[in-house]
């Protein structure tokens, strides 16, 4: 009975494996009602939780980065996790962790996109070095938006990308981070944690695309992932309507511990903005 478990755990840890290294896409279009007409078709590309090592992890993200510059995006949002935080959190070993920073930020800067791309951090990087990590993708071009927002412009009309320091090892700051947005105008926020939609659906909030779950590496049909982090509980996976906000939860493309993912494969998820009335999206 244990030789036949243990061949069993094998067999999925292979299998798991495997899914880990083939990143899929996920195409979706979102209507915005106060989307400007000029943006109507806009593309967003989304990836989050890259989780960088040399071995595992790069396989993913350098297929994720290939296939994102075969969709030619307008935008690119990456939404935290770029390291990982060590099981032994010795000085050593979390200068280490910071430092897979410049790796995986010079695979992700060959990425390109008319509109720029932009990162927030994940809970992660805060716990290891948030001003490091960021200060590495600021050196290889990607702003890192803390607390800050952008606008996206289309002749005299005007998008706003808001980003916020990261929820569990940050320090986020939503109203300030909004303050200079008028009201009428249509804005998406980069948020790592997708559970903050409760309290950025208070906010006028149009879009709010998240990470930080995995999906929980491991997906049970008809039950769920067995283990799903803080604010990611949720919200876990996929679309929600939260109030009149729309939220999208990527499930990632790297893994932690484990470089394991059953129906959870690493996911690019390739977003079409429309304009028009928003519809209840499947939860």
């Amino acid at each position: 009975m244990g030789v036949l478990a243990a061949a069993g755990t094998s067999a999925l840890g292979a299998d798991g494996f495997v899914e880990s290294n083939h990143p899929h896409v996920v195409k979706l279009e979102i209507p915005l009602a106060r989307l400007p007409e000029p943006f109507d078709g806009l593309t967003i590309a989304q990836l989050s939780d890259f989780h960088y090592e040399d071995h595992f992890s790069v396989v993913p993200i350098r297929k994720a980065v290939e296939k994102v510059q075969s969709l030619k995006p307008d935008l690119i949002a990456l939404t935290g996790d770029f390291i990982t935080v060590p099981l032994i959190e010795r000085p050593a070993s979390l200068r280490g962790a910071a430092a897979t920073a410049a790796p995986c930020a010079q695979i992700l800067q060959e990425m390109q996109a008319p509109m720029g791309r932009f990162a927030v951090l994940g809970n992660h990087d805060g716990q290891v070095g948030a001003s490091s990590v960021a200060r590495t993708l600021q050196d290889h071009r990607i702003p890192v938006l803390r607390n800050q927002a952008v606008p996206l412009e289309r002749g005299t009309n005007r998008l706003w990308l808001v980003g916020i320091d990261d929820v569990l090892r940050g320090e986020p700051d939503l109203g300030a981070a909004i303050e200079k947005i008028p009201p009428n105008e249509a804005t998406i926020l980069l948020a790592h944690e997708p559970d903050f939609a409760d309290e950025a659906s208070l906010r006028p909030i149009d879009l709010q695309l998240s990470g930080h779950s995995h999906g929980g590496q491991i997906w049970i049909p008809g039950i769920g992932a067995p283990w799903l982090p803080p604010l990611s509980r949720k919200y876990p996976r996929g679309m929600y309507k939260v109030g009149n906000l729309t939220l999208y939860t990527n499930i990632g493309i790297g893994t932690i511990r484990a470089p394991i993912r059953i129906n959870c494969p690493p996911e690019i998820t390739l977003i079409t903005l429309r304009a028009g009335h928003s519809q209840s999206p499947r939860s």
